[in-house]
């Protein structure tokens, strides 16, 4: 079970909230054979505000945890102003955020690739359902090593 809320990376020193990553999809097999120490695929969704979850279009929903329990260790931005992109010198991003989110990228795309309908929510945790962007992603057509989350963004893949 992931630990939410409780997220041990504690990059922002003023608040105790965390990042948290839904998706849903038309897949019917268990996500959680991805699960791996990086990446967690679970159906725990007690800390969400209700609402959000139906933001999601699909039929199987899964709440995406990296090694910190929460989704804090993935690689995310505070705007979509930047876009995606590549790990650069001038922002440090840590290595496991990186790895962690090419193993997402790698599940998706691979859904993707197979037919599959995949959605995702990547939310600042107490975020409000009018707070949430809606933002139309070809994952495909993002390089792997570019891919990024967007805090309070629902991506339509």
């Amino acid at each position: 079970m992931a630990l939410y809320g409780l997220c041990s990376v504690r990059r922002y020193a003023f608040n105790d909230m965390c990042y948290l990553v839904y998706i849903s999809t038309d897949f019917e097999g268990d996500l959680s054979q991805n699960n791996a120490a990086r990446i967690r695929f679970e159906k725990n969704f007690s800390d969400i505000e209700p609402g959000v979850l139906e933001l999601l279009q699909y039929k199987h929903l899964w709440y995406v945890g990296s090694k910190a329990g929460c989704s804090c260790t993935f690689r995310h931005l505070l705007s979509i102003e930047l876009g995606f992109g590549e790990p650069v010198d001038w922002y440090e991003e840590q290595s496991d955020e990186i790895e962690a989110t090419k193993i997402f990228y790698d599940v998706v795309a691979s859904l993707i690739s197979a037919g599959n309908k995949v959605d995702c929510i990547a939310i600042w945790e107490s975020t409000q359902t009018d707070q949430i962007k809606r933002l139309a992603v070809d994952l495909l057509s993002i390089p792997r090593d570019a891919f990024r989350f967007f805090e309070n963004h629902h991506f339509v893949f």
